[in-house]
């Protein structure tokens, strides 16, 4: 069976942060660290950055698990509309995948898996619903997607989306997946072609993933947002975080749609050490254009050389 295996232990609950972290707060949905550094990995810094998945580490837990689950728990009970969705034909592809995370879950023995499923942290899950089950189920958002015959892309069945990153479930209900990224300015030039070729590819036996990071200066997990929604990021002054989203894809056998899974990681950045802040101002200034002022342009480069180049700033070539 396919199982759930928690994060190596460098993956501590912000309250447990390392001397010399700041608590901001010690909100325990956070990270003192995360548990990897994506810019860091050339492997996963090639657009898109596809890299086989073991499909036993397809769902993850970590340190944040108890306190991440509350809060999903608490926008499933208040704001179940704004966080899943599914449209009329994907619902046999919700069917399949609520029972493949059951099959996975019974892999874990932090899971009771029965009528109903016991979380590690001891809350219970009723399956009755498929939508708010998967909600609450893992630290992971699941969303589902199709290429209908005759068209020219996948596009978004539903799914769950407690955590997103500044953009809102319903307003991409039923679109494609160029349509889906239009606010990401360099997506359907450097990534929309690439991307399609990638979901038609997937097969069932091999699943994939990929990583991605964005620097904000608020560190809430559940950021929804209308498209193209302004919110400013104060890289002057204000503290900055370091979000993650571990993403896999993987297609159900039995219905084909895919799976796309997102688990959210955020950490302040005062969690890397004085090289890997080096790395990511190297990272930052080598930017292709459009990318580099969407993730933050001259402003944020300003803030990493001051915190990270003492000896002298790293300018865009």
């Amino acid at each position: 069976m396919e199982g759930l295996r928690p994060r190596r232990s460098d993956a501590q609950p912000l309250a447990a942060g390392r001397s010399g972290v700041p608590d901001r707060g010690a909100d325990p949905t956070h990270l003192a660290r995360l548990p990897f550094l994506p810019f860091a990995d050339p492997k996963l810094t090639r657009g898109p950055g596809v890299q086989p998945l073991d499909p036993a580490t397809w769902l993850e837990r970590d340190a944040a698990f108890a306190a991440q689950m509350a809060l999903r728990d608490g926008l499933v009970a208040e704001k179940l509309g704004a966080v899943t969705a599914l449209i009329p034909e994907g619902a046999a592809a919700l069917e399949e995948l609520l029972a493949l995370v059951c099959d996975a879950l019974r892999a874990d023995p932090g899971y009771g898996v029965a009528a109903e499923i016991t979380r590690p942290d001891g809350a219970t899950v009723d399956l009755s619903d498929p939508l708010p089950a998967l909600a609450r189920l893992v630290q992971e958002d699941l969303l589902l997607l199709d290429r209908p015959e005759g068209a020219a892309e996948h596009r978004l069945l539903g799914g769950v989306l407690c955590f997103p990153a500044r953009w809102s479930l319903a307003q991409k209900m039923a679109r494609g997946l160029l349509a889906i990224h239009e606010p990401i300015p360099y997506y359907a030039e450097a990534l929309g072609a690439r991307v399609q070729r990638l979901f038609d590819a997937i097969r069932p036996d091999r699943p994939l993933w990929r990583a991605n990071w964005l620097l904000h200066t608020w560190p809430e997990l559940h950021q929804p947002a209308e498209e193209k929604a302004k919110k400013p990021r104060r890289f002057e002054t204000d503290p900055i975080w370091l979000r993650m989203e571990r993403q896999t894809l993987r297609r159900l056998p039995g219905t084909g749609a895919v799976v796309f899974g997102i688990k959210t990681s955020v950490a302040p950045i005062e969690s890397l050490t004085a090289e890997e802040g080096r790395v990511l101002t190297r990272v930052v200034a080598a930017l292709p254009e459009i990318e580099y002022r969407f993730k933050g342009g001259d402003v944020l480069l300003a803030r990493l050389n001051a915190l990270y180049a003492p000896d002298g700033p790293l300018r865009r070539a």
